[in-house]
């Protein structure tokens, strides 16, 4: 898999469904995301490519709970020791004490899931393995022990209790799939639980000061994602 260096400290890792971000810390690494189950020995190999070892995990960050995000979450909390950090609304779906809500689909949503589906079929994709979530995350907390302040968004309408992650002083942001983008734009991720809900969410992102854009679906726009943000026609997305 390709390792895309997005900023000094921060790499994307891309997969075919949903991609994830390492992020140097002091005292190693943050794993945002983890992909579907199976892909623990792909990212740690990545982690051996960047000069870590497994221990050097220290954080995984889930930004939401659907299974592409956290499907190897729990084989890497078994390989690494490294806490999980999960917004709060999400976190106990991300235990398995509560059940996933089902997106509200638009037509062609149904074919790219339908698609999708099938992918995961093919691949022979494993059942999803829940994990204990260690911090539960809100809106307007930081997440210590990184290189540079963290802040954390409540972005609900993709998920109840999705987040993003914004590095304001290096201008990254990590929006989890409220963000995807296609031939350089940045489009409404699919798959929504509340559409509207996810369109407000994607306008409070756009309002932040932003450079670069790490999108689990899609390129990362490594310059000027700002101006991409704010271009972007949310409301009229996967109609």
């Amino acid at each position: 898999m390709d390792l895309t260096q997005v900023s000094p400290t921060v790499w994307q890792l891309a997969f075919p469904v949903g991609h994830v971000h390492f992020v140097r810390l002091p005292d190693g690494y943050a794993l945002i995301d983890t992909a579907v189950p199976g892909s623990a020995t792909t990212i740690l190999d990545a982690l051996a490519r960047l000069g870590g070892r497994s221990q050097d995990l220290r954080q995984i960050v889930l930004t939401h709970s659907h299974i592409d995000h956290m499907g190897s979450a729990a084989d890497l909390v078994e390989a690494t020791g490294a806490r999980v950090l999960a917004g709060a609304l999400d976190a106990p779906v991300i235990r398995g004490t509560a059940a996933e809500l089902e997106p509200a689909y638009t037509a062609p949503e149904c074919a790219l899931h339908e698609q999708i589906m099938a992918g995961f079929a093919e691949a022979d994709v494993r059942p999803l393995q829940h994990v204990p979530v260690d911090v539960e995350l809100h809106d307007g907390d930081t997440i210590a022990d990184w290189s540079e302040p963290v802040h954390v968004l409540h972005v609900p309408g993709h998920t109840p209790g999705s987040i993003a992650l914004h590095l304001a002083s290096s201008g990254v942001l990590f929006p989890g799939d409220i963000v995807a983008t296609t031939e350089g734009r940045a489009i409404l991720g699919p798959f929504n639980v509340d559409r509207d809900q996810a369109i407000a969410s994607f306008r409070r992102l756009a309002s932040l000061e932003v450079e670069a854009l790490c999108v689990p679906h899609g390129e990362p726009v490594l310059k000027g994602a700002g101006k991409v943000l704010r271009a972007a026609a949310p409301e009229t997305d996967w109609l």
